[in-house]
């Protein structure tokens, strides 16, 4: 299976447990009237439930060792050279979050006029050149994209020894 294929399997696990868990509330109790007899059997009872939730669970685990595993060991080329999965995926987001208040620093105006106490005007003046912020923000946003690109890349080529196919 492939990495990319891996994490949407968690999610298609963690939705499955979810569904397990409701269904535990469904089974567990009956609602009757006094004197009514209870029902003598059940689709699935409590134990089959629990035990397919366990067979979940230790699948979720499985497949989050090999996950993690897959990306520690896969490695991608970034401006900052070579780094495993892990890391380039936080650097992809550190960098979102840099272009994002480059992005914020950019909208504000070189001067800004606000209003002071008792009819003074005060003016806000930027120390920086927010032009250029704009610039470096599109810069770092590009450099963001390539990082995630080249993820979505080494998801795709790199496989994982799991069988989904009970749940895909």
């Amino acid at each position: 299976m492939y990495l990319a294929d891996a994490v949407k399997l968690k999610s298609i696990l963690r939705k499955q447990l979810e569904q397990l868990v409701e269904e535990v509330d469904r089974i567990a109790f009956v609602d009757l009237e006094k004197g009514e007899a209870l029902p003598t059997a059940q689709e699935r009872t409590l134990p089959d439930v629990e035990s397919a939730m366990d067979e979940v669970r230790r699948d979720m685990r499985t497949l989050d060792r090999l996950v993690y595993a897959a990306n520690l060991s896969t490695m991608i080329e970034t401006t900052e050279g070579e780094m495993p999965l892990v890391e380039a995926i936080e650097l992809a987001t550190q960098l979102r979050a840099k272009a994002t208040q480059f992005q914020e620093l950019a909208a504000r105006p070189k001067r800004e006029f606000q209003y002071g106490f008792e009819g003074t005007t005060v003016i806000r003046h930027a120390l920086y050149d927010p032009d250029a912020y704009r610039i470096k923000a599109q810069e770092i946003e590009r450099s963001a994209h390539r990082i995630s690109n080249a993820i979505n890349a080494a998801n795709y080529r790199t496989e994982i020894d799991f069988d989904g196919t009970r749940y895909m």
